[in-house]
């Protein structure tokens, strides 16, 4: 797999917002709307291209933060925070490792020597095992209306 990342363009930002997870994953199904689209295009997020073809995408920073955890004190300062998603048809088929290893790269050379903060659904566990056999470990929880999350930190 040969991955390319960019900065966000709008044309990304609207395909991401249109992708369409299936359940349990349609959590984290996006909606376009103006907010949406300002959030995507805010500076924080790059896209992630295979053969110039959108496979994915990362933020970095308050963009990664689930609301809800700022509420029980999860996020403080120190770590980066990262999120990321990967286009639904390319989920599931084994090539999670090797996107993440990508993404944890890039990030290294805008974050040198930084420990990395991710928030995850708990029900994911799919992407709880990725982020496990990429040296992330548990560092805590917390709930909002819709789940339970379970934010991890990999030291640097």
């Amino acid at each position: 797999m040969k991955f390319k990342e960019q900065a966000m363009t709008e044309e990304s930002a609207r395909d991401i917002l249109a992708w369409s997870y299936p359940y349990p994953y349609d959590f984290y199904n996006g909606e376009v709307s103006d907010e949406s689209l300002q959030e995507l295009m805010d500076g924080s997020y790059r896209v992630v291209l295979e053969h110039g073809k959108l496979f994915g995408f990362y933020c970095t920073g308050k963009g990664a933060q689930v609301p809800a955890g700022h509420e029980s004190n999860a996020y403080p300062a120190g770590p980066v925070d990262i999120g990321l998603g990967m286009k639904p048809e390319k989920t599931g088929a084994g090539r999670g490792a090797a996107f993440v290893g990508f993404l944890l790269g890039e990030i290294n050379k805008r974050h040198p020597g930084q420990a990395l903060r991710l928030t995850v659904a708990q029900f994911n566990a799919r992407a709880i095992r990725l982020y496990e056999r990429a040296g992330f470990v548990k560092a805590g929880e917390f709930k909002n209306d819709y789940a339970t999350f379970q934010v991890m930190l990999k030291s640097k």
